[in-house]
């Protein structure tokens, strides 16, 4: 998989592999703010089927506050995303932005984007992993 992503391989069907995620990601500390049905909205706008995906807008008030405090342009990469997608009738796969990528996007000149990027890392990680039951 991509350096800029987390990513766990689910032996569950997609839907239950979905209200995983978001239960999980609660735990956690995320919200979702946003949710985007791209297999649906590729169906309606070009007429492709590509197997079923969501994109799940995920989002910590007080991380997102702090990394607004140390660099307002940030916002850009925010909210985290995360990518539930089917890969066969038993099989999902979870891939989250890695917020360590976002360092190597924006850097990290003494503003404190790092601590924001770890505590988001190590919460999203608990997350993967406690959906693969290495978590528990």
């Amino acid at each position: 998989m991509a350096d800029y992503t987390l990513t766990a391989t689910l032996d569950r069907p997609y839907a239950e592999a979905v209200d995983d995620v978001r239960r999980e990601l609660a735990e956690v500390g995320f919200g979702i703010l946003s949710e985007i049905d791209l297999a649906g909205t590729l169906k309606k706008k070009l007429g492709v089927d590509v197997a079923p995906q969501v994109i799940l807008g995920a989002c910590r008030p007080q991380l997102a506050h702090q990394a607004l405090a140390a660099d307002p342009s940030i916002a850009a990469l925010l909210p985290c995303n995360v990518v539930v997608r089917a890969v066969d009738e038993r099989t999902t796969i979870v891939e989250a932005f890695d917020p360590q990528a976002m360092i190597a996007f924006a850097g990290d000149t003494g503003h404190g984007l790092r601590a924001v990027a770890d505590d988001a890392r190590q919460r999203l990680t608990a997350a993967l992993a406690a959906l693969t039951g290495e978590g528990h």
